[in-house]
């Protein structure tokens, strides 16, 4: 073994440890936040990776909102959501689960957030249910439309019947609004685009995870305005 071999092979060793401790730190990492409804698996993580990298090679800025169609209903207004204050949350670095990092809330506004779910289903109960979100893998609390309603958004089924749910790890949403409302969130700030446009409808969003009571009862305004497009626009 020559002296280039003996110092090459040592460090294509060190380079390889390197490499799969890096591998395995994000692994744990993206288990410990929550994987959604993807399986907390090796598979389901080189999964994920694919699909990033895929995503990163097609560019696509989720906090445009143009790809969102400008059509149908719309049951928020401007007055509803106000721009919201403050530069954007930064999210993590995996494709799914679409995730901000966390931030500071009060406690009552983290109380508030954590009853929305079921106070909605509670509220308009002939419509609407509450049970584990399906699209997070049972992992957090969401409402369903009941599928034996009348007025029934047609494409519900898409994304299970599912409204809404809440991330227990951050605190962020993600809702089915109508896409006149889902442009409006997305350009006053208060949350962006899916990533994986494949797996859900294009007004699928994220809401970023509000920080005090008054934002609250922003996120209650878009929950109830997603409900709303899910029946037909009559709550009961």
């Amino acid at each position: 073994m020559d002296s280039y071999q003996k110092v090459a092979v040592p460090l294509s060793v060190a380079a390889c440890s390197l490499g799969a401790l890096a591998v395995w730190y994000d692994f744990r990492s993206w288990k410990a936040f929550g994987t959604g409804g993807t399986p907390p698996t090796v598979q389901g993580y080189v999964k994920i990776r694919r699909w990033g990298l895929w995503l990163l090679f097609h560019g696509d800025n989720l906090l445009d909102a143009s790809p969102i169609p400008d059509e149908g209903p719309s049951y928020l207004s401007k007055s509803d959501v106000p721009p919201r204050s403050g530069q954007r949350p930064k999210l993590t670095r995996w494709t799914l689960p679409q995730r901000q990092f966390r931030e500071p809330i009060t406690p009552k506004a983290l109380e508030t957030l954590f009853n929305l779910i079921p106070s909605t289903a509670s509220a308009f109960s002939k419509t609407i249910r509450h049970g584990p979100s399906k699209t997070e893998g049972g992992t957090g609390p969401a409402i369903y439309v009941k599928p034996d309603v009348e007025t029934i958004n047609p494409a519900a089924h898409k994304i299970f019947y599912e409204v809404a749910h809440v991330h227990p790890a951050e605190n962020s949403l993600h809702v089915y609004v109508a896409p006149r409302d889902a442009r409006l969130v997305v350009e006053a700030g208060w949350g962006q685009r899916f990533p994986v446009t494949w797996l859900a409808p294009p007004s699928w969003i994220m809401v970023y995870a509000p920080r005090n009571e008054e934002e609250v009862e922003i996120v209650r305004k878009i929950v109830k305005a997603a409900a709303m497009f899910a029946v037909g626009g009559k709550l009961e």
